[in-house]
């Protein structure tokens, strides 16, 4: 019977999930997960009540049915191969490369650290996962989240950790409510919720009218680069 994990999202950057480029992948926080869900298994982040939108507890950011385990050596080969989008460019205007959560490279021995959005005191976290979980079979909602119904609400997990097979009951339930909602497979419903903190907006090239700006101001990238990276205890 596949798993249904569920954990709540207290930083909704684009990062951990990283929704992009048609493929839902977790590959950097969560390292507990990471080891233990399989293909088919369901992961589903729910709402803090502390995000840039306010209490949205209770409430789905995201989910995603893994299609597809890997570890992160073979992640970052398929990267480098099939999705270099997923490869941070920390300097460059999209954010969306910025946050690229294809973070280690592989081709030495340790694995070296790409600039992105954790740093190197996240290395033992991070690898310790051991896997990446992609899915092209997922809802990503971000800013626009869904509330689960009555019936779904002891799914979600408060504070750290996640749940697991204590959501064994209601798997089916789940992904009937899901489908019911006839979203679009594989597509952003929304936007990262830390959009929505103006020095986030402005650090993904955003101005005070939602217009993408061509370029980024350096000073920029570097304070919000720093304010970022002091949000990774959390994931």
């Amino acid at each position: 019977m596949p798993t249904l994990y569920t954990y709540c999202i207290r930083y909704d950057n684009g990062a951990a999930p990283n929704p992009y480029w048609g493929i839902c992948t977790l590959v950097i926080c969560k390292p507990q997960i990471r080891r233990a869900a399989q293909v088919g298994d369901w992961i589903v982040g729910t709402g803090s009540r502390s995000s840039p939108l306010g209490d949205i507890s209770g409430q789905v950011v995201y989910a995603m049915k893994v299609t597809k385990k890997m570890t992160m050596a073979e992640y970052d080969s398929f990267t480098i191969d099939q999705l270099p989008q997923k490869i941070p460019d920390w300097g460059g205007s999209d954010y969306r490369r910025r946050i690229g959560d294809s973070i280690y490279d592989f081709s030495v021995d340790p694995p070296a650290q790409r600039r992105g959005i954790h740093t190197e005191d996240r290395r033992e976290r991070d690898l310790g996962g051991h896997f990446a979980l992609l899915s092209d079979h997922y809802v990503y909602f971000g800013d626009q989240p869904k509330r689960l119904p009555e019936h779904l609400l002891p799914i979600v997990r408060h504070g750290q950790g996640h749940r697991s097979r204590a959501n064994d009951p209601y798997l089916d339930d789940f992904v009937d409510w899901i489908a019911g909602l006839g979203c679009p497979s594989n597509m952003l419903d929304g936007q990262p919720q830390q959009l929505h903190r103006p020095s986030f907006a402005r650090w993904c090239g955003i101005d005070g009218r939602g217009n993408r700006r061509s370029t980024c101001e350096p000073a920029v990238i570097a304070r919000v680069g720093k304010c970022l990276t002091a949000e990774r205890a959390q994931c």
